[in-house]
């Protein structure tokens, strides 16, 4: 499992369980609050109707005074009422009342008339001067039948000569139970989408940083350039990210000077010898034009070993760099002239033909001087192969984001076991007519500035004959 689906999975989780939680809690704190609250405003329904009760209590008229005319009034009323979206079209309460000895002797339904009630918490308390409510069952199977009681004393002359209870089925404030379940359902739902949308983006976030130090280490195990990552939202990774880069160049630094040296003792072994053998032959006695031949020697092979030292030190400044230093847009037409025009006396020399064929729209954006030295070192390639009277095909196709220059020449296929070692330091093939061989950084040079253009070069035979170069930028 890739560790952003991990992080986004831990996170999902605890938001998931923390919001559930949180839910829960209020869940199952909706149904005692919206009771504590209807009884508070029982007991005052309760208290007043103990006073509004008292007169026909005292004068031994419940069943036909004002007080029962007015409870029936009330049991007939219909609100037609929306509350909060919550329909209510009948009135609910019940209220009955007993004597002193806990008998009921007023029932707005008229079914407890005469039972006792002397038991009943609500009652029982309120006789005795204590505060008296009960939540009890009309159907002792099914909770959603429970009905609260709260009562009242009826006080006559100081002393509490019955109570009052006023009742209230539960079922009525259901509706606004599961409507504050709905919205608290929502709420949770809204909560964890949040959760899923901000771990998501965290997760992105997180992993494209980690992603981009993971490019960044295997392009620095693949041994191409890459700058180090700047990660400013990140500053343990920004750090790693730091340390790696310091860890590369430090890598680089000393696999560079070995391969370096070991490359460069062995290439200045055959000129070194040249110059060498050359010098002791000169303090013979020979006649000028022997002298003048083995002098022409070692001005030769000193040439060369000047070429091989120009060609690292610019091999070596390039491979250091992570990035280009501009970026311009650069015509790879106008880029091709200028290298043909500096190139025109050894095509002339060597007459060797050219055809260029690059769309005017032909255009990469990079340093231009780069550009032009890595078409001139490929061209210079084509011509030292190139035969007297063979031609050079210059062209350009747009691949992708960039364009592939194509540069075919009429010379020999490269031996199948030299293909793989093209571009190695120091690795050249024989020229076809005669002469030295090169060093072999000139192919070096250019795949590095291809790569710094985020391209490539591939040299490979041409299945028409002779061999073709394709420098991507």
């Amino acid at each position: 499992m890739r560790f952003s689906l991990r992080i986004f999975l831990g996170y999902f989780l605890i938001v998931a369980v923390l919001g559930w939680y949180v839910v829960d809690l209020i869940r199952n704190e909706i149904k005692p609050a919206m009771r504590q609250s209807a009884e508070e405003i029982m007991i005052d329904t309760a208290n007043l109707m103990a006073e509004l009760i008292r007169p026909d209590f005292v004068a031994g008229t419940l069943g036909s005074g004002e007080f029962a005319r007015a409870v029936e009034d009330y049991a007939r009323r219909s609100p037609n009422a929306r509350i909060w979206g919550v329909a209510k079209g009948a009135v609910d309460l019940r209220v009955y009342a007993t004597d002193a000895r806990g008998i009921v002797v007023f029932d707005s339904t008229g079914n407890a008339v005469g039972q006792d009630y002397s038991q009943w918490r609500d009652v029982h308390l309120t006789l005795r001067g204590q505060y008296g409510a009960r939540t009890s069952r009309h159907e002792y199977a099914d909770e959603a039948t429970t009905v609260m009681y709260v009562a009242a004393p009826i006080r006559v002359d100081g002393r509490i000569a019955g109570a009052l209870t006023v009742a209230k089925p539960n079922h009525a404030m259901q509706p606004y139970i599961e409507r504050a379940h709905g919205k608290l359902l929502r709420a949770l739902v809204l909560i964890v989408g949040l959760g899923l949308a901000f771990g998501a983006g965290f997760s992105w976030w997180l992993s494209r940083a980690i992603g981009r130090l993971t490019d960044f280490a295997h392009a620095v195990s693949a041994g191409r350039p890459a700058p180090v990552p700047a990660l400013p939202g990140n500053r343990e990774l920004a750090v790693l990210a730091q340390a790696l880069g310091e860890m590369r160049e430090r890598l680089e630094g000393k696999a560079y000077v070995e391969h370096y040296v070991h490359g460069l003792t062995h290439e200045l072994k055959s000129p070194l010898a040249g110059i060498r053998g050359a010098a002791e032959l000169l303090d013979d006695d020979l006649d000028p034009a022997e002298r003048a031949r083995f002098a022409g020697h070692i001005r030769r092979e000193a040439e060369r070993l000047q070429s091989i030292v120009d060609r690292l030190l610019e091999l070596a400044r390039l491979e250091t760099r992570q990035a280009l230093a501009t970026h311009e847009p650069v015509s790879l037409a106008d880029a091709a002239n200028t290298v043909l025009g500096a190139l025109a006396p050894r095509l002339d020399a060597g007459r060797i033909g050219l055809e260029l064929a690059i769309p005017p729209d032909a255009s990469v954006t990079g340093e231009r001087f780069l550009i032009e030295q890595a078409l001139r070192n490929l061209l210079q390639n084509a011509i030292d192969f190139t035969p007297p009277d063979g031609l050079i095909r210059i062209t350009a196709t747009p691949d992708g984001d960039g364009w592939t220059l194509h540069i075919h020449n009429d010379g020999p296929a490269i031996p199948d076991y030299a293909l793989p070692r093209l571009g190695e330091r120091f690795y050249s093939l024989p020229r076809p007519d005669g002469n030295q061989r090169g060093t072999g950084l000139g192919l070096a040079l250019t795949r590095t500035i291809a790569e710094l253009h985020g391209g490539g070069v591939t040299v490979t035979n041409h299945p028409a004959g002779g061999v073709v170069a394709m420098l991507r930028l």
